[in-house]
């Protein structure tokens, strides 16, 4: 037990005092408090004061963060007090209690070591007008009391002090040492010696304490205002649901949610395994506070369940001869890619199952296979969704994110059958060939479990998380180009090609489909516009020569609006006839001229056929020899392939130059660039080779060959003619500029039959086997070629 010491009090006012530096809140005259001793330097102090008269001194440090204070940290006024009582703590502390008597300030500091000693004077506290106190004194006292009144913090006993307090003064420092305000604010009432300032600082004080009351007061009242209604509309909710229940009514948005999402359960035709995940989601649901985060997350997820066709769909019949009439009715031409449909659709019938069933349409744009899809769909009688890849680079948008993320959602494959709600829809992809990769995953990659007969009957889509099967879902994807297509993915699909149109096929399609639709997009009638035959061609050979029908489009579309514009405004009589001279005003200037056209103007050039992603192009390859140094340069944008197989015809021709007639120093006196026009078009692959080598044969022998002859070919070192891929378009392409002959590979003459006749019509195909055959339909009998 601590030890206890009574120390007699001492009313003696001493000019000569130890100081206890204060670190809170100033104590003013007239308190009797305890104090709690822990520091050595105040220990010392306190022990010094008890061997004398008792007396501290108490003031406050300026600033309260200041370690070890000195006699220059301190306020300059402080309150004398007298020890009364102390008590030993077995932590080696002390507490003491202190009686405070009387202000004072320091004159002089004596001691700065601890303990600091200062001499003190000991002003009079100033009593004014004696009225004008009293009535200060009874408005403390009120307005306190209000304070206290609406206060918790403020006990009787502290109101029972300060109304038997019986001096002005005190009772202001007895107000100000039991508010909460700043320590600095105490300090200055401290040191205030007047008394009616005294009083008014604090009846300041006093006010703001009563507004920062109200203040806090309207916020109780708001918050229990919130408790009472949340209360009171917890309580009707309930009873609501009470007599929802007693009527049979649903009770609540939730559990009308819940029913619903029991009732399509229940009906779903699910393995058992399934069903059983499906309602463990019903039962974590259903235990589900509305105002809970992963509230929306289950239910959204338990919405897409229920949205999805789990039932197999019933039979269809499909009838072969309407869906060649649809086929036939929506697309003119395209004969071989229609009968591939519809022998694709007599296996499947005769199967009566599409499982396995992945078409891949290839072709340059604007050619219809989008359209061919959808006409796929009708002809079937299923339902038709369509959504594109190109560009695509996360594997999510195919096999969606899983619930873990925020804003998680299925894959297009699982969106497309919520949409379409039926098992057996026709799912058309689009731009397969422009598929990316990145960080986030191989779309790519995602697809070949969609289009895995073997697999997709159990596709697992990451949101849902379930097996579901797609195999019944028809796949129909289409492509530019199949160089960018993944192997694995390919081999996949069954492959169906779209050449492109030669020009009279547009101009049949141009009348049937593109101008009909033209009129009623632009709000006229065939009886109001009429195109010329004429007019059509020279659209089709100046405007549009590309493989598809998008720009010819657009170019009948311009020429209708302009006519729109002129029967309104000029007034123009219908109906207006469009004729090849009227195309220039209507739409300018042709972009392909004949007078400019790809043509044969010198030796050293050589029409050639090449294949892109827009179908089949002509080009010239041209050369020319600077008299010099030996030297051979390659322009026009040319991929390594093609640089190899310009490497290849070089050597062979030099080789093969006696042979051919050449002068054997030609070369070494000739440095030759060979240059592929629309330079800043990439080209590549090896099918120019024999063009390349004719064109130098050309250029050295000085002789100019057909502008009515084209070619294409693989060129060996040997001088073997390869075959080549892509001969449809190519000969769709030598139709369009006006070719008469083509040279090709002896081994595609068996590709011919699947060109259509009337393509063929007016073309002489020469197959090859060696470059000699190519250079003899060129130049005739040579020295020994």
């Amino acid at each position: 037990m601590a030890d206890q010491n009574i120390v007699p009090s001492d009313q003696t006012l001493p000019n000569k005092i130890r100081v206890l530096p204060l670190m809170g809140k100033p104590i003013f005259p007239g308190i009797f408090t305890p104090l709690m001793i822990n520091s050595p330097e105040d220990l010392k102090t306190v022990e010094d004061a008890l061997q004398s008269d008792n007396s501290l001194g108490l003031v406050l440090v300026e600033n309260e963060e200041t370690e070890n204070p000195s006699s220059n940290d301190l306020f300059s006024v402080g309150t004398l007090a007298k020890i009364v009582k102390k008590i030993n703590l077995p932590d080696g502390g002390m507490n003491i209690f202190i009686s405070t008597i009387k202000r004072f300030k320091i004159k002089k500091v004596i001691q700065s070591e601890i303990p600091i000693t200062v001499a003190v004077e000991y002003p009079e506290e100033v009593l004014d007008d004696t009225l004008e106190v009293k009535a200060l004194t009874r408005s403390l006292i009120t307005e306190m009391k209000a304070v206290s009144e609406n206060n918790p913090l403020f006990s009787e006993e502290m109101r029972l002090n300060m109304v038997n307090i019986d001096q002005p003064g005190k009772i202001a420092d007895f107000i100000t040492s039991i508010l909460n305000i700043d320590r600095e604010e105490q300090q200055r009432v401290l040191e205030t010696f007047g008394i009616k300032k005294r009083m008014e600082r604090v009846l300041l004080f006093i006010k703001k304490e009563q507004e920062l009351l109200k203040i806090q007061k309207k916020i109780q009242n708001q918050i229990n205002d919130k408790i009472e209604k949340s209360q009171r509309d917890y309580f009707l909710r309930e009873q609501l649901k009470a007599i929802k229940q007693e009527l049979g009514i649903a009770v609540d948005g939730k559990t009308e949610e819940y029913n619903r999402f029991k009732e399509i359960v229940d009906s779903l035709e699910v393995e058992d395994d399934i069903r059983e995940q499906i309602e463990k989601e019903l039962d974590k649901f259903a235990l589900m506070e509305p105002n809970s985060s992963d509230y929306h997350v289950t239910r959204n997820y338990l919405d897409t369940i229920v949205s999805l066709p789990w039932n197999d769909p019933p039979p269809v019949e499909i009838d072969l001869k309407k869906a060649q009439r649809i086929l036939d009715a929506d697309h003119y031409g395209l004969e071989d890619v229609k009968e591939r449909i519809l022998e694709f659709i007599a296996v499947h019938k005769m199967k009566k199952d599409f499982r396995g069933s992945i078409i891949l349409l290839v072709g340059p744009p604007g050619v219809g296979k989008t359209s061919i899809g959808k006409s796929i769909a009708r002809a079937l009688g299923r339902k038709f969704f369509r959504f594109s890849v190109g560009g695509m680079r996360d594997e999510a948008e195919i096999k969606g994110h899983r619930r873990t993320y925020v804003g998680a959602m299925p894959g297009k494959i699982i969106q497309g059958l919520k949409i379409v709600k039926t098992k057996d829809p026709v799912f058309m992809i689009d731009e397969i060939d422009k598929l990316g990769a990145s960080f986030q995953g191989d779309p790519s990659s995602a697809l070949l479990e969609v289009l895995d007969s073997e697999q997709n009957n159990s596709f697992r889509d990451h949101y849902l998380d379930l097996p579901f099967d797609v195999s019944r879902v028809l796949f129909i994807a289409t492509a530019n180009s199949l160089d960018t297509i993944p192997r694995p993915l390919m081999d996949r699909m069954e492959i169906i090609r779209l050449s492109g149109y030669i020009t009279k096929e547009k101009l049949s399609i141009a009348k049937k489909y593109i101008i009909p639709k033209s009129l009623d997009r632009n709000g006229m009638t065939k009886d109001q516009v009429q195109f010329d035959y004429k007019a059509l061609t020279a659209i089709a050979e100046g405007y549009a020569r590309e493989a598809g029908m998008r720009n010819f489009e657009k170019a009948v579309d311009k020429v209708n609006r302009k006519i729109a514009k002129k029967l309104l405004v000029e007034e123009v009589q219908p109906p207006v006839t469009v004729t090849r001279e009227d195309l220039t005003t209507y739409l300018g200037q042709p972009y392909f001229r004949e007078d400019d056209a790809k043509t044969i103007i010198a030796p050293g050039m050589v029409t050639g056929l090449a294949w892109t992603n827009f179908g089949g192009d002509t080009l010239i390859i041209e050369s020319v020899a600077v008299p010099g140094k030996e030297g051979f340069k390659l322009t026009g944008q040319m991929g390594s392939v093609m640089q190899e197989s310009a490497n290849i015809a070089y050597t062979y021709v030099r080789y093969l130059a006696d042979s051919l007639g050449i002068a054997g120093d030609w070369f070494s006196k000739h440095t030759i660039h060979i240059h592929i026009p629309a330079g800043a078009t990439p080209k590549d692959g090896p099918s120019a080779g024999i063009t390349m080598a004719s064109t130098l044969v050309s250029l050295a022998l000085g002789k100019k060959v057909s502008k009515k002859i084209a070619m294409t070919g693989e060129l060996s070192l040997a001088g073997r003619v390869l075959p080549i891929g892509g001969l449809k378009e190519k000969t769709i392409a030598a139709k369009r500029a006006t070719i008469k002959d083509i040279i090709i590979p002896k081994a595609n003459e068996r590709d011919l039959d699947e060109i259509p006749d009337y393509v063929k019509k007016g073309l002489t195909f020469h197959p090859v086997e060696e470059m000699a055959e190519v250079l003899r339909i060129l130049f005739g009998e040579l020295k020994d070629a």
